[in-house]
């Protein structure tokens, strides 16, 4: 009996063994279905357990797609729940100062403010405190090259000037439960008697805060933070403020190594403190002796200096301008008390050991093709204006010697002496007077009686001596009074 070998699906049976039940994702789907046709024992796709003809996978019953539905908590459209809610049952939790925003200190005075706490619900509090800060921080970073590498160093400092805590509910060790409503704690700070004005730069700063802190057992702490400006007042009547500053500079005027002669600059203020809104007239003299025009320009320059591990970093800006008139060759010009207005600026920061505010008033020369001529003069804003009557002996004397310096005014060497009668009254005044329908009586007896007029003329004298708590003629010692107890 010959033994039969059959081939299905790339397999061989023994004699025994029944043909291979085809899956039923690979039936016929019918005679006429193209893509199920029998494959044959030596179809080239059969070999090496082969799936078979790709017709069979598009015959495969595809599975519908799962649909998943989103479960949005809360859905679409609905409100999400309230405040008083939420876990800790905490609405609201904000400071406030008695000045308001808008509101400066300044050294000494006190700090009034109060936390407001809204509760939805009974809260379980440890304790509630305030904290006060203040002080000037400074940091920059510099980069340099080492070979093909590059190096940056880190330059910071940092100086406090306020730090103070209260306690508005104290940690006893026992929770402190609130009902539910509204709450006020009131708290105030005494501020040091020395501060530094608020300031805001480039590489520092200067700030003072208010922070408010609720600790809750199991729960986060809450906090609330509130800024404040501190203004320390810089007064300008003072002897070294109400002083005039002056200057002068010149410089050769040089054009490819030729010397195309001199141009010198000399200028004056009338002191050194103003506040802003206030004008600095400026009197400055430009002699021109170069064979070239210059231009004579002024300006107030704000330079903020940082300061940290022995390193110094300034930057410059320009507050206020003004610019003149061109000055030809051989030609001289003479600035009368041109008037520079002082911006609104902050005021000068002199006593900080990390950050300083300078400002100064330059007055330059452009001279074409050479650096331009440059003089500097020393300025402080303050805060205190300039008092009409408390420093008018210092500034009303500073101001006359400076006119005086500068030819602008004169006084009369000697008093002037008071005009004859006769330039006073004219001749037809006087026969007038001699008509006049109110007589004098001739009896002295008699009372004068009746209207009398009198003719008075202003004249101009020579001012009394300026105002001073030094007496200039102390007395001697034989005259001063002696003790009559010891």
């Amino acid at each position: 009996m010959a033994k039969s070998t059959a081939r299905h699906g790339g397999r061989r049976r023994g004699p025994g063994s029944s043909p291979t039940t085809r899956p039923p994702w690979a039936t016929s789907a019918g005679p006429s279905s193209p893509g199920t046709r029998e494959k044959a024992s030596g179809a080239p796709g059969a070999a090496k357990g082969d799936c078979g003809d790709p017709g069979d996978l598009q015959a495969r019953p595809r599975r519908a797609p799962s649909r998943r539905v989103s479960r949005l908590w809360p859905p679409p459209g609905a409100q999400s729940p309230p405040r008083a809610m939420r876990p800790g049952g905490v609405r609201s939790f904000a400071l406030e100062l008695a000045r308001g925003p808008g509101g400066a200190y300044r050294s000494g005075e006190r700090l009034c403010g109060r936390v407001l706490l809204d509760v939805a619900a009974p809260l379980r509090v440890r304790a509630l405190e305030v904290k006060a800060r203040g002080g000037a921080v400074t940091h920059w970073l510099e980069g340099r090259s080492v070979g093909v590498n590059a190096v940056s160093s880190d330059y910071a400092a940092a100086e406090t000037y306020l730090r103070r805590r209260q306690l508005l509910l104290r940690d006893t060790g026992e929770t402190t439960t609130l009902p539910p409503g509204r709450h006020e704690f009131l708290f105030s700070f005494q501020l040091p008697p020395t501060l530094v004005t608020s300031f805001e730069g480039k590489h520092g700063s200067v700030r003072y805060c208010i922070k408010a802190t609720l600790h809750r057992p199991w729960i986060p702490a809450r906090r609330a933070r509130k800024v404040f400006t501190v203004i320390e007042p810089v007064d300008i009547n003072t002897p070294a403020l109400l002083a005039p500053q002056a200057g002068a500079q010149e410089k050769v005027a040089r054009s490819w190594y030729r010397n195309r002669g001199l141009v010198s600059l000399s200028a004056k203020i009338d002191r050194k403190g103003y506040t802003p809104g206030e004008v600095i007239p400026v009197f400055a003299e430009i002699d021109n002796s170069s064979t070239c025009p210059v231009l004579p320009r002024a300006a107030v320059v704000q330079t903020q200096t940082f300061m940290a591990r022995g390193a110094r970093k300034q930057k410059q800006a320009v507050v206020a301008s003004l610019a003149g008139e061109p000055v030809g060759p051989g030609q001289r010009a003479l600035w009368q008390g041109r008037a520079l207005q002082i911006p609104p600026v902050g005021p000068s920061i002199l006593h900080c050991r990390v950050l300083h505010v300078d400002y100064a008033l330059k007055v330059c020369v452009d001279i074409p093709g050479t650096s331009k001529l440059l003089l500097e003069l020393p300025l402080v804003i303050g805060t205190i204006p300039l008092h009409p009557f408390g420093s008018r002996s210092s500034s009303v004397g500073s101001h006359a010697s400076f006119l005086l310096d500068w030819g602008l005014g004169a006084l009369p060497e000697r008093p002037e002496a008071p005009p004859e009668y006769s330039e006073v009254v004219a001749d037809t005044e006087a026969a007038a007077l001699g008509q006049s329908p109110f007589p004098l009586p001739q009896d002295p007896d008699v009372s004068l009686e009746g209207p009398f007029f009198a003719y008075f003329q202003e004249f101009r004298y020579r001012p009394p001596p300026l105002y001073s708590e030094e007496d200039p003629n102390p007395p001697s010692e034989a005259m001063r009074p002696r003790c009559t107890t010891c």
